[in-house]
C-alpha cells in the first residue's frame, strides 16, 4: 500500500527510496533516524491474528502508552548524540566565514570614529535651525 500521491509517482517512476531524500529508507541508511531499537518490534506486522482477550488488550494499551514514552526519550537521546559535535563545526565556519570577510567587520574603534565624525553634523543642524 501507497501512502500518497507523492510516493505512488516516486514509485512509478521507479525512484529508490534510499535515494530521495524524504523517504524513511533515506533517512535510516543516512544514519539520520535510529534504525535498531527494541521499541520497534511492538509496530511490526503479525501474520497470525491474536483472539481477542479483554485484559490482553488492556495490558497493551497501557504498554503502547509507556513504548511511545521510551521511545520518544530514545529519540531524543538518538538526536542530541548526533548533533552533539556540530556547535564545534559551526564555531568553525564561523571563524573561518569572518576571517575570509574581515573588510566587513566594523571594529569598535570605527564604530567610535565614525559616532564621532556625526556629533559635529548634529550640532551644525541645531544651529540652522534655531537661526
Amino acid at each position: 500500500m501507497i501512502a500518497r500521491s507523492k510516493c505512488h509517482a516516486a514509485f512509478k517512476h521507479k525512484r529508490n527510496p534510499r535515494k530521495v531524500r524524504w523517504t524513511k529508507a533515506f533517512r535510516k541508511a543516512a544514519g539520520k533516524e535510529m534504525i535498531i531499537d527494541s521499541t520497534f518490534e511492538f509496530e511490526k506486522r503479525r501474520n497470525v491474528p491474536v483472539r481477542y482477550d479483554r485484559e490482553l488488550m488492556n495490558t497493551t494499551i497501557k504498554a503502547m502508552k509507556r513504548i511511545s514514552e521510551i521511545k520518544a526519550k530514545r529519540e531524543r537521546i538518538f538526536y542530541k548524540n548526533r548533533m552533539s559535535g556540530n556547535k564545534e563545526l559551526e564555531k568553525a565556519d564561523n571563524i573561518r566565514e569572518i576571517q575570509r570577510h574581515i573588510e566587513l567587520v566594523d571594529s569598535p574603534s570605527t564604530k567610535i570614529k565614525a559616532q564621532v565624525a556625526k556629533i559635529p553634523e548634529k550640532i551644525q543642524h541645531i544651529d540652522m535651525d534655531t537661526s
